[in-house]
């Protein structure tokens, strides 16, 4: 991680992290807000404890690599890349107007620090596959971190990757589930189960944690975990987490997968997020 500005915490971290994405939510006035501010507490801790990256150097071959398998989550992702300097905060209100770095859905020619293009779920694992084994030909200590929703687990490419993961040892590759169970049908559960999650990938021949993914502490030690294991083998940290996680009266909807809020909600949002971090 950046050694800069290493003196602030991590829930300041998720807290700013998750006030940019209510900022660039407030531009279009909708979008993928509630999982931004779930998975906040996982970017805090990637990308100011576990991930090994410069700034203003993103494409330096000794970097860890973040792969944002859900594109959709992209409002998450730009928010954590301008907490950590990658991407100016000023931009952030230009998200999803055109010719701004910052699409709705990422893309990886577009932004400095997303390293792939994804959305078109159940790729990511597979790539993350890819890059750790052509980082192990290279004689490379970097990871590969590839970030995945619970929804992805329904899809066969990424058992696919999760068998070939094991076969090949990948020990730099680590895989983290954003499990919120939610999708834009419904429950994840109710769609298609995907429990035991971690016997599953245990079978599979990965090492696997699962964790409430919006305990700071229980999300470090997780990483920690799983990045000086000492085994030959791939790792996982399912992340429990709570969407819009930080603002109640969002967290009590119904209907979180895409939020679409009234004009005087984001001010009541990010006065809610202040008041949380005050306490």
């Amino acid at each position: 991680m950046p050694e800069a500005g290493s003196n602030v915490s991590l829930a300041e971290r998720a807290y700013r992290i998750r006030r940019h994405a209510v900022r660039m939510g407030a531009v279009q006035g909708q979008g993928y807000v509630g999982q931004a501010l779930g998975i906040a507490d996982v970017l805090a801790v990637s990308y100011f404890h576990a991930l090994r990256y410069r700034p203003q150097d993103t494409l330096w071959e000794g970097r860890d690599r973040f792969l944002l398998s859900i594109g959709h989550y992209a409002i998450a992702l730009y928010a954590a890349l301008i907490e950590a300097g990658v991407l100016p905060e000023e931009e952030l209100e230009t998200y999803g107007t055109d010719d701004s770095r910052m699409p709705m859905s990422g893309m990886a020619a577009y932004t400095p620090g997303m390293e792939i293009t994804g959305g078109s779920l159940g790729h990511g694992l597979g790539i993350a596959v890819g890059m750790g084994l052509g980082l192990k030909r290279k004689k490379s200590d970097s990871f590969v971190y590839n970030l995945l929703s619970d929804g992805e687990l329904g899809e066969g490419s990424t058992w696919e990757a999760a068998m070939s993961a094991a076969h090949h040892r990948l020990d730099n590759v680590i895989a983290i589930v954003d499990f919120n169970n939610q999708q834009a049908d419904g429950p994840s559960r109710d769609m298609l189960s995907a429990e035991p999650v971690t016997d599953k990938f245990t079978a599979f021949g990965w090492h696997a944690q699962r964790v409430d993914g919006n305990d700071i502490e229980a999300v470090k030690a997780a990483f920690d975990i799983a990045r000086n294991l000492g085994e030959a083998k791939p790792r996982m940290i399912v992340c429990d987490t709570k969407m819009a996680k930080g603002v109640p009266f969002l967290e009590r909807r119904e209907i979180t997968h895409f939020i679409r809020v009234e004009p005087d909600e984001w001010v009541l949002a990010l006065e809610a997020l202040e008041k949380g971090q005050a306490l």
